[in-house]
C-alpha cells in the first residue's frame, strides 16, 4: 500500500452520480490495455485506483481487517444497484459495483457492455428468500395463479421487475391476464402503493415485509412466498475498466477477498446487527436480527456452471417480457475471475486479517 494513497468514502444519496461526477473519482483507462483473453495480472502497480460501489461489504472489509489486504487506491461510493451503478458507469465515475442479476443484463440491452466478475447466492434460498409477494388489504391472493386479474407493481430493469416476470412465467400467465402498474422500487414506494390500492400485487422484502404486515395485518393485508430463487448477488464491472490491465488486476484482489468479507459478517453475528444494521442503517436491533436471520447462509459457487444457467434462463424470461433480444449469458461472465472467491476463502475463511 503506497504511503499517499486514497482513502475515502463518497456519501452518495440521491445526487450520488453527481457526487461521483464532481469527485472525478474514476479516470480514463491509464493502465496497460488488457486483452480479453489475457491472464489476469497479479500483481497491483502502486498508485492504481478503483471507486468501488459496495456499501455493505466496506464495513465489512473495515472491521473484519481485510481492507488492509488490499494494496490499490480505493474510493468507497455509498451507491449500488442497477439504475445507480449504471448511471455513474456511464459517467465513468465508478469501476465495480455490487447487484442482483438483473442490472448487467439490463446494461447490455441498453449498449453497456459489462462483465460480471464475482456470483453469489444463498444456501437454502427457497427458505431465505429476498422478495415476498405483499397483498393489499382486502385482496385476495393465496397463490401465484390467484394473480390472474390482479394489478401488479413492476420496475422494468430492476430484481423486483425480473421477479415479476418469472412469476407470471410460473404461475402460467402473461403480461395480459394482469395489469402491470409501473413503479420505482425505492424505499417503501410499493408498501405504500399496496396500503393506497394503487396495486394490488407487490413484490417487498427486508423490513418492509414485518413493517407492511405490522401496520396493515389488522385491515386484512397479507404477504405469500413466491416460491422462486431471488437470490443472485454479482459484482459487475464495465468491459472498459476490466480492459486497464491495472484496474482489472486491482478488482482481482477485491473480488478474491469478497466471500471473505461476507462470512466474517455471518461468524461475527451480533457485531455485524449493530455495525450494519442498527449503527449504519439505523434499525431497532431486533429489525436487524430478522434481516441477519432471514438472509440465511452465503453460497460462494466455486464453479459459474449452474449461475449461468439459471441466468439464461431469466434472461429469455424477461427477454420476452420486455420485448428485447435474448443473448447467451455466457456472454457476460468474465471467467477469469471465477475461481478466486474460492481461494480468497480458502486462505482467510471467516475469520477476516484482524
Amino acid at each position: 500500500m503506497s504511503s499517499n494513497a486514497t482513502r475515502r468514502t463518497l456519501l452518495a444519496g440521491a445526487p450520488a452520480v453527481a457526487a461521483l461526477a464532481l469527485a472525478a473519482c474514476s479516470e480514463e483507462p491509464s493502465g496497460p490495455v488488457l486483452a480479453a483473453d489475457a491472464d489476469l495480472p497479479t500483481a497491483v502497480p502502486e498508485g492504481t485506483r478503483l471507486v468501488i460501489g459496495d456499501p455493505a461489504q466496506q464495513l465489512a472489509f473495515e472491521l473484519s481487517g481485510l481492507l488492509g489486504q488490499l494494496t490499490f487506491d480505493y474510493e468507497w461510493a455509498n451507491i449500488s444497484g442497477g439504475p445507480k451503478s449504471a448511471e455513474a458507469f456511464r459517467a465513468k465515475s465508478l469501476d465495480i459495483s455490487s447487484v442482483a442479476d438483473i442490472p448487467p443484463i439490463h446494461a447490455t440491452w441498453t449498449n453497456l457492455p459489462v462483465k460480471i466478475v464475482a456470483a453469489a447466492g444463498r444456501i437454502d434460498p427457497l427458505e431465505h428468500p429476498i422478495y415476498d409477494l405483499g397483498v393489499a388489504p382486502g385482496v385476495d391472493v393465496a397463490s401465484l395463479e390467484d394473480l390472474a386479474g390482479k394489478k401488479i407493481a413492476y420496475s422494468p430493469g430492476q430484481a423486483q421487475g425480473a421477479l415479476i416476470l418469472r412469476v407470471l412465467d410460473a404461475a402460467g400467465l402473461s403480461q395480459d391476464d394482469v395489469e402491470l402498474v409501473e413503479l420505482p422500487s425505492t424505499a417503501d414506494t410499493y408498501s405504500n402503493a399496496l396500503a393506497g390500492g394503487e396495486v394490488d400485487v407487490a413484490p417487498i422484502g427486508g423490513t418492509q415485509v414485518k413493517s407492511y404486515l405490522n401496520k396493515y395485518a389488522s385491515d386484512g393485508a397479507t404477504a405469500i412466498p413466491h416460491g422462486l430463487r431471488d437470490d443472485p448477488w454479482t459484482l459487475y464491472a464495465p468491459i472498459e475498466v476490466l480492459e486497464d490491465a491495472d484496474k482489472a488486476a486491482a478488482i482481482a484482489q477485491y473480488v478474491r477477498l469478497w466471500g471473505a468479507a461476507k462470512l466474517w459478517t455471518r461468524a461475527n453475528r451480533e457485531e455485524w446487527i449493530n455495525a450494519w444494521y442498527v449503527d449504519h442503517e439505523g434499525l431497532p436491533y431486533e429489525d436487524g436480527e430478522y434481516l441477519f436471520d432471514r438472509e440465511g447462509e452465503p453460497d460462494f459457487p466455486e464453479t459459474w456452471d449452474e449461475t449461468i444457467e439459471r441466468h439464461q434462463e431469466t434472461i429469455e424470461v424477461v427477454a420476452e417480457g420486455t420485448g428485447n433480444e435474448v443473448f447467451d449469458a455466457e456472454e457476460i461472465y468474465d471467467r477469469r475471475f471465477e475461481p478466486l472467491v474460492a481461494e480468497g476463502i480458502a486462505e482467510y475463511g471467516e475469520a477476516g486479517a484482524s
